[in-house]
């Protein structure tokens, strides 16, 4: 179930069969309600996937690589992107804008330039044909028409990676395979992300959470995934299988442990680490760790940036949990924390995120990078993000109790009220 799982059932992992009561649900056709009304049974839904998987897969195989549209823009286009990408390294790099400069091409269009800045193709001695192939088979099993989950948000996350290798405490012990390892995890973490969470998975019984055993079960998914484009593309079969295999484990540590589950554990470790002060750079184990620790900060550093990306972000994550308790209603199913939109407000959800998840990584994060530029920078745009939200909270429940006409707080209201008042 190694690259077996990752190109075949990854290609059908959106699809879930509920047994008992539940009818069987495709999340890709949902939104197509005539083509979903044309297939009517799971077999014919997994053939035509499969078939679809397999003319992008030969295509491929045959090295008819897809044109990048970068290179069909505009000159003014490909001169801002250009100029966009000589400033990767700053923190208020809006991916959004490098998506549309690059018509939809951000994620390979930002690997190809980071891993030759890196010298990773050098070092690595790449083929920069099949570099291009394995990441457009990467951008492309993201969905598109996640609000969140998509590739957009992989090289969002691929970018802060960057920024935080180049932390100096960071930055002078990493090799280039520490380099590699972190871009590639980053640009992959979420490859093949269905839009709903683990829960909705379990409860409507995936046969991912049966394979995976209800554990990491879209974390492993997106690791099998990637290590099967891996193996498909051949970028690095050129290199012994001792250090492949290598590769292949250590980018699953590195997915794994972006399980928001697992957000605990690591807070432990870390803190137990800075306390003691035995984070021992020039050993692999302890600067495997960090790495672990920096993707989980990019993946979930959209609080930290500019209030107009972090908004944007926030409205995006909100939007694809309320198509998920959609879904949940529709089919009678309990819905799930979060993803009620009459009750979860954005702003609630954020404040919450941001107290409970956000800032106590982030914060030992500073400890550990020595609260330099980018650190307190990140920190200060948390906080600014923070009181922005609780001012828009606010507002709305001004407003809820303006429409109230027995001008009564109800008990929630008064208790969240309450609770974001303390400091």
């Amino acid at each position: 179930c190694f690259a077996g799982d990752a190109r075949v059932r990854g290609q059908t992992g959106v699809l879930s069969e509920r047994r008992g009561s539940y009818p069987f649900i495709d999340f890709r056709l949902l939104n197509n309600t005539t083509l979903s009304g044309e297939i009517g049974t799971k077999k014919k839904v997994k053939r035509l996937l499969s078939f679809q998987r397999y003319f992008h897969a030969s295509r491929l195989l045959r090295g008819i690589v897809p044109q990048a549209s970068l290179y069909l823009l505009d000159e003014d286009y490909l001169g801002q992107a250009r100029h966009m990408l000589s400033k990767v390294g700053m923190w208020d790099f809006d991916i959004f804008l490098f998506d549309r400069l690059t018509n939809g091409n951000s994620l390979v269009t930002l690997l190809c330039h980071l891993f030759n800045v890196h010298g990773l193709i050098h070092h690595f001695q790449l083929d920069m044909v099949t570099l291009h192939r394995f990441l457009v088979m990467v951008q492309e099993d993201y969905h598109s028409q996640n609000p969140y989950h998509n590739a957009v948000h992989a090289a969002d996350v691929t970018q802060a990676m960057h920024c935080y290798l180049r932390e100096p405490k960071l930055a002078n012990f990493l090799t280039p395979l520490d380099i590699m390892l972190g871009l590639l995890a980053a640009a992959a973490h979420d490859v093949d992300h269905p839009g709903v969470n683990q829960p909705f998975l379990i409860k409507t019984k995936h046969h991912l959470a049966s394979l995976y055993q209800n554990i990491s079960v879209l974390e492993n998914h997106h690791w099998r995934s990637t290590i099967g484009m891996l193996r498909e593309s051949r970028l690095l079969a050129h290199l012994p299988k001792e250090v492949t295999q290598d590769i292949e484990q250590q980018l699953g540590s590195l997915i794994l442990a972006t399980d928001i589950n697992r957000q605990n554990e690591f807070l432990i470790r870390l803190k137990s680490h800075l306390d003691n002060q035995d984070l021992r750079l020039e050993d692999a184990q302890d600067r495997h760790f960090m790495l672990q620790i920096a993707l989980k900060c990019a993946d979930i550093c959209n609080p930290c940036r500019l209030w107009d990306l972090s908004k944007q972000w926030s409205e995006r994550v909100c939007e694809e949990f309320y198509r998920q308790g959609d879904l949940e209603q529709k089919f009678e199913l309990e819905i799930s924390p979060l993803c009620n939109q009459q009750k979860d407000t954005i702003p609630s959800i954020q404040i919450g995120f941001m107290t409970y998840i956000v800032e106590p990584l982030f914060e030992r994060w500073a400890q550990f990078t020595g609260d330099t530029p980018l650190s307190e920078n990140m920190l200060n745009h948390l906080r600014r993000n923070k009181a922005k939200w609780r001012s828009l909270l606010h507002k709305q429940h001004s407003s809820s109790r303006s429409n109230d006409h027995s001008g009564q707080v109800t008990g929630s209201q008064e208790q969240t009220l309450n609770e974001e008042e303390t400091p």
